[in-house]
C-alpha cells in the first residue's frame, strides 16, 4: 500500500518526461519528484527549474538523481527512450526502444521492487509487456497508458462535433496505441445517451449520417497525434495530463475504470499480449481488466486488431 509520504520518479526527462514532472510539482500529490536521465545535465537542469518554484507550488522536493536514487519510490514513471519523428509508425521505434528498456529495466526493478510502474514510452503496449517479462514484477504493478491518450482525444473530438462538454462524454478506443486501435461506438455515450441517438434527437443527424461521420471523428483522432508532431516535433501536453488522470486514480484508490494497457488472459479473445483495454485501476495497480460487451461487427474489427498487434509481437521476438 501507498505511504503517506509519495516518491514517485521519472525516468527520462525529454518533452514527455519534464511535462509530466511539471504536472506533479503543480499538482500537490507527492512530497518528492526524482528524476534520471542518461543526460545528467538535462535532469539537473529540470530539477533545478522545478525546483525553483517552490514559492507558489505545493511543497515538494525535486531533485535529480541516478537510477539507485529511484529506491524507495512508490511510482516509478518511465518515459526514456528515441522518440518518434513525423510519419514514423510508433512501431518502426519498437526494436530500438525495447533494446532500450531491457537494459535498464531489470536493475531499476531491484532498486525499487515495491513501486508501481507507469509506461509511457512508445510503442507502450510492447514496452509494457518487455518491462513485466524482463523484470519480473507482477503484472498488476506494471500498468501502460495504452489507449488511455486515445480515448481523451477521441473524447475531445465527439464532445466538439455534438457541441457538448468533454466531461459529458463517455468513450473508449481499444487495441494497441497509435494506428492499430478501434472504437467500440456502441459504448460511447453522450450525457447518459448512446452516441446515435443523441445525433439523431439533438443534432437532427439521420443513422446513416452518424455512422459516416462516426467514422470522420475515429479518422481525425487517429491522425491527431502525427499532425500535433509534424507541427511542432512532439506531443506531451495531452499524454501528461493522461498520466496525471491515471495517478490521481492510483493515489486516492478510486477504482476508475480507464483504458490502460495490461497483460491479456483470454479477455477480449487476447492471450499474452499487452494492449488498451478498460481496466479498473487503484493503490494496488490494476485491479481487474473489465471485459466490455461488444457488438458481432465491433468484435470481428477489434479480432483483426488483435491479430495485427500480435503479428507484432511475434515479429519482434519478444513475447515468451
Amino acid at each position: 500500500m501507498l505511504r503517506k509520504s509519495r516518491k514517485i520518479s521519472v525516468l527520462g526527462t525529454g518533452n514527455v518526461g519534464a511535462t509530466i514532472a511539471y504536472s506533479l510539482t503543480l499538482s500537490g500529490l507527492c512530497s518528492e519528484i526524482v528524476l534520471v536521465d542518461v543526460n545528467k545535465a538535462k535532469a539537473e537542469g529540470e530539477a533545478l527549474d522545478l525546483a525553483q518554484c517552490a514559492a507558489c507550488t505545493p511543497s515538494v522536493k525535486v531533485r535529480c538523481g541516478e537510477y539507485e536514487d529511484v529506491a524507495g519510490s512508490d511510482i516509478v514513471i518511465v518515459t526514456f527512450g528515441i522518440g518518434r519523428k513525423p510519419d514514423q509508425t510508433r512501431l518502426d521505434l519498437a526494436k530500438v526502444n525495447v533494446g532500450i528498456l531491457t537494459s535498464v529495466m531489470p536493475s531499476v526493478a531491484k532498486i525499487a521492487p515495491e513501486a508501481l510502474y507507469i509506461i509511457v514510452s512508445n510503442p507502450v503496449d510492447v514496452l509494457t509487456y518487455a518491462t513485466i517479462k524482463c523484470t519480473g514484477l507482477p503484472e498488476n504493478r506494471v500498468i501502460g497508458t495504452g489507449t488511455l491518450l486515445d480515448s481523451n482525444r477521441l473524447i475531445k473530438f465527439v464532445a466538439d462535433y455534438c457541441k457538448v462538454d468533454a466531461h459529458n462524454v463517455n468513450a473508449f478506443v481499444l487495441g494497441e496505441h497509435g494506428d492499430a486501435c478501434m472504437t467500440p461506438w456502441s459504448l460511447c455515450t453522450v450525457s447518459g445517451l448512446n452516441m446515435d441517438d443523441y445525433a439523431k434527437k439533438f443534432l437532427g443527424v439521420n443513422e446513416d449520417a452518424v455512422k459516416s461521420e462516426c467514422e470522420q471523428i475515429y479518422t481525425d483522432m487517429v491522425k491527431s497525434g502525427s499532425i500535433v508532431i509534424k507541427a511542432k516535433g512532439a506531443t506531451f501536453y495531452a499524454i501528461a495530463a493522461s498520466v496525471m488522470q491515471l495517478l490521481k486514480a492510483i493515489l486516492a484508490d478510486t477504482h476508475t475504470i480507464l483504458p490502460l494497457s495490461a497483460l491479456m488472459h483470454g479477455e477480449y479473445g487476447a492471450d499474452n499480449v499487452c494492449m488498451g483495454v478498460p481496466c479498473m485501476v487503484g493503490a494496488n495497480g490494476i485491479e481487474k481488466v473489465v471485459d466490455l460487451p461488444l457488438s458481432e461487427e465491433e468484435k470481428a474489427l477489434f479480432d483483426e486488431k488483435i491479430s495485427s498487434l500480435t503479428a507484432t509481437y511475434d515479429a519482434l521476438g519478444v513475447r515468451n
